[in-house]
């Protein structure tokens, strides 16, 4: 019996099932492009993918239902059969350019019946199990199913997270970023519309999350507009550091906020990296003259003794750990300070920009955490399709807010279980960072959050088709991390990152500040020469030797692999000033191939006769002197002419095939130069066609651009810079403002809409315990919660109110001017 690459199936329990599949199913090995998955031009899946992506301005994303397990497995979900095809793929055959894949793929079927959109799919980091994400529902997909005799597919279990709190009918609270955590396999962070950051142990509890943390970034007593406090996108910190213990959270205005420390219970670390901050923090915070250096300090230590209670005994037991394994702890009189907004500095100079870059439209829409080396990579993405790029100037330490203490979870022997906090906001003053002067010991551990140094505004020049703006997502390439794609609805992009400040620094290059550099890898906008749709999936493949493809599914299931060729993209661009330049009309010279050696055409050395002696002629040729003389003369004569001979002999025997192969080289170049030439003279007749309509073209252009100039609105004035700036703050206002209104009037409605049903559920209990008794508490929380919705709508109100004013008196100017 012959069985396939997936004939081993997990079942529930973990156990491995022996089933085998049937003996019929033979596997075969296409292109992934022509796999039958991909199917071209169906009709029902592209008009499912319309209304799908046809969603509200504030919520609307890039869909992506691809996966890569970094192996040789590829995953892709399909909206219409409500199934995960998962494909086994190799990479580079049979050339370095082709990617196959093994058909038919297996099909993972869920357990459950799913009743939302699954917008994007996401593998964990020991690819066991699958996130199906969407707008109306989020579930995990554990890959390790057991066998149906159905459809020869596998039925997985699927459990759904968080539906209590994110998809109940009582609430209106969206996620709006999903992710696995890195450095665990069963936890899951959500950030969600209400402002709250949720870590789930898949494990242990499925609708309780594992901590939580209120993000206030507005200090009490304080006003801000209500773009700076809806978030929109977070990521995890790499392995860097107190950076793998942090948690970046973006808000609609683009203000950055750090959480430090973030962890999940039981989650593993290499030892050698704790040691590192523990001893950093006892060198630098414990030593320092400032009192706050040493309170902070003191509680970091307090922290990662308790997290991690292996470093208490470091000297008997450090030397024989590799890894070590976190422990649920926190501190019970503080809780973690949302660090922020980080300003940012320039490069070399201290000027202080505004915690929204003044180059970038719209408003912020996703966000990239990038680590290079040294060099932590922040990327903004903005709806008028802009990436801003900057870099930790410092590096980020732990801050808390002493006197606020955490709610914990705790069982029966005292062990933490979950928690909660309010983290708010406490910013530092802006310090500056000079790259080419050493960290000074006395600036850290002051809980100052670390500037931002800029590094570059790229414009990716998209078509803005819609009012909310462009959506983009973007990816770090696996071999390259200089190397970002970004995923917007004009296709893929992929930007370089030339100048890094702490990685040239440690390779010891004096390097000016390049600019990235930006190719379009794949353009799906209308209009184009590609006729592609926009794209539902996209992955990044990588092998060992180096070599990299990009993976894209359009919306009407057209599959495209692209080898990317990175070698010298990081490499610095040199210029031979020096080097006269080539004319056309001169002649060039081509030096002649070298048929035969120079050694052969520069003849025969010449013979060196010994010094006649003046008996030469009394010698008789047969005695003695005679025959060495002749002997002497006999060795000249076939060292210099016989051996000479000879290779001109060898050389002209063999130089036949070669001249016959450089004679052949040449017809055929000579051909093909031939054929070119019929092909430039075949064409230059259309192409004198196309110069005489292009002519006639712009002659009827001249003649309707002299006809508009004749209208009446062409002598209006154009806007001035204020007034050009007054009208982008409020088409901001318009698109950010009013929607983060509307988001938060339909959280606090959502909100009176529970406490009102429980507030008449418990009011109907005491009723039937103790009559007339009334719940005052209940009924002020209920009157509180009216007038605020009450002031929300009033400001809502006056907002458009002021906005239409505004509007008005803008037309009646450019009317005025007219």
């Amino acid at each position: 019996m012959r069985y396939n690459f997936d004939i081993y199936e997990r079942n529930d329990e973990g156990r491995r099932s022996l089933t085998p599949q049937s003996p019929k199913d033979e596997v075969e090995w296409l292109l992934l492009q022509n796999h039958p998955v991909f199917t071209s031009t169906n009709a029902d899946d592209a008009s499912a993918d319309g209304g799908a992506t046809h969603q509200s301005s504030s919520y609307r994303t890039i869909r992506n239902l691809m996966a890569w397990d970094g192996a040789s497995r590829l995953y892709f979900w399909d909206s219409d059969k409500q199934c995960l095809h998962r494909i086994s793929i190799r990479l580079g055959e049979p050339d370095s350019s082709s990617v196959i894949a093994a058909s038919p793929s297996k099909v993972l079927q869920t357990d459950v019946q799913l009743n939302f959109t699954v917008n994007k799919i996401s593998i964990n980091r020991n690819g066991s199990a699958m996130l199906l994400a969407g707008l109306d529902g989020l579930c995990i997909m554990y890959l390790y199913g057991r066998n149906s005799a159905k459809d020869n597919s596998v039925i997985c279990r699927t459990v759904t997270v968080g539906s209590q709190i994110y998809f109940n009918s009582n609430n209106i609270i969206r996620t709006l970023q999903v992710s696995w955590h890195p450095h665990s396999v069963t936890h899951l962070g959500i950030l969600s519309s209400d402002s709250v950051f949720r870590l789930f142990d898949l494990s242990s509890d499925l609708e309780q999350p594992e901590q939580e943390y209120y993000l206030q970034p507005v200090e009490s007593g304080r006003s801000r507009n209500a773009a700076s406090i809806c978030p929109v996108d977070f990521a995890f910190g790499c392995d860097h550091l107190w950076d793998r213990f942090s948690v970046f959270v973006l808000f609609t205005d683009g203000s950055i906020y750090v959480l430090c420390p973030v962890i999940p219970f039981e989650s593993v670390y290499s030892w050698e990296s704790i040691l590192e901050i523990y001893s950093d923090a006892q060198t630098f915070g414990l030593n320092s003259a400032n009192s706050t250096a040493v309170s902070n300090s003191n509680l970091a230590i307090s922290w990662l003794e308790g997290t991690f209670p292996e470093l208490a005994h470091k000297a008997a037991e450090g030397g024989n750990l590799s890894i070590v394994k976190s422990h649920s702890y926190a501190l019970f009189d503080a809780s973690l300070a949302l660090q922020g907004p980080l300003r940012k500095v320039y490069h070399g100079g201290e000027e202080d920009l505004s915690v929204r870059g003044a180059e970038c439209d719209g408003r912020a829409v996703s966000f990239l955490y990038n680590s290079v080396s040294k060099d932590s990579i922040l990327v903004t993405a903005w709806s008028g399709g802009q990436l801003q790029i900057d870099a930790l100037a410092d590096e980020i330490q732990p801050v808390w807010n002493v006197g606020s203490p955490p709610r914990l979870r705790v069982d029966s022997h005292d062990r933490i279980l979950g928690l909660a906090m309010i983290s708010e906001s406490v910013p530092g003053e802006l310090s500056i960072v000079k790259l080419d002067e050493p960290l000074d010991d006395t600036t850290v551990w002051l809980g100052h959050p670390p500037p931002l140094l800029r590094l570059a505004i790229v414009d990716l020049a998209l078509p803005r088709n819609t009012e909310s703006g462009s959506f983009i997502s973007m990816f770090v390439d696996s071999l390259s991390p200089e190397k970002i794609y970004s995923l917007h609805d004009g296709g893929i992009d992929s930007i370089v990152l030339h100048f890094l400040p702490f990685t040239s620094q440690a390779s010891g290059k004096d390097e000016t500040m390049r600019t990235p550099s930006v190719h379009t890898v794949l353009s799906t906008c209308p209009g184009e020469t590609s006729s592609l749709s926009p794209l539902c999936g996209f992955v990044a493949l990588s092998d060992s030797f180096g070599c990299s493809w990009i993976v894209g599914v359009t919306s009407t299931r057209e599959c495209v692999v692209l080898e990317m060729k990175s070698s010298n993209l990081l490499l610095p661009i040199h210029v031979d000033v020096e080097k006269k330049a080539i004319s056309l009309d001169e002649p060039v010279e081509i030096d002649p191939p070298d048929i035969i050696s120079k050694e052969l055409l520069s003849g025969p050395k010449a013979v060196l006769l010994p010094q006649a002696s003046p008996n030469l002629r009394s010698i008789a040729a047969d005695s003695i002197e005679g025959r060495s003389a002749l002997h002497q003369y006999f060795k000249l004569f076939h060292e210099n002419y016989v051996e000479y001979a000879h290779k001109v002999f060898f050389e002209l025997k063999h130089h036949g095939p070669q001249l016959k192969k450089i004679i052949d080289n040449q017809h055929a170049r000579l051909g093909e130069a031939q054929e070119k030439l019929l092909k430039v003279e075949e064409k230059q007749s259309s192409l004198d066609d196309r110069i005489d309509r292009a002519t006639q073209l712009h002659g009827l252009l001249e003649e309707r651009l002299q006809r508009l100039r004749n209208l009446p609105g062409v002598h209006k004035k154009p806007l001035s810079k204020a007034e050009r700036e007054f009208k982008s703050e409020l088409d901001r206002f318009r698109g950010v403002e009013l929607d983060a209104l509307h988001s938060s009037i339909e959280a606090v409605t959502a909100r009176l809409r529970r406490y009102t049903q429980s507030s008449k559920g418990s009011a109907s209990n005491q009723q039937r315990q103790i009559s007339g008794r009334k719940n005052f508490v209940e009924d002020a929380q209920i009157s509180h919660l009216k007038s605020s919705l009450a002031k929300l709508s009033l400001v809502n109100s006056e907002n458009s109110k002021k906005v239409k004013l505004v509007d008005s008196a803008l037309r009646s100017k450019e009317s005025s001017r007219c």
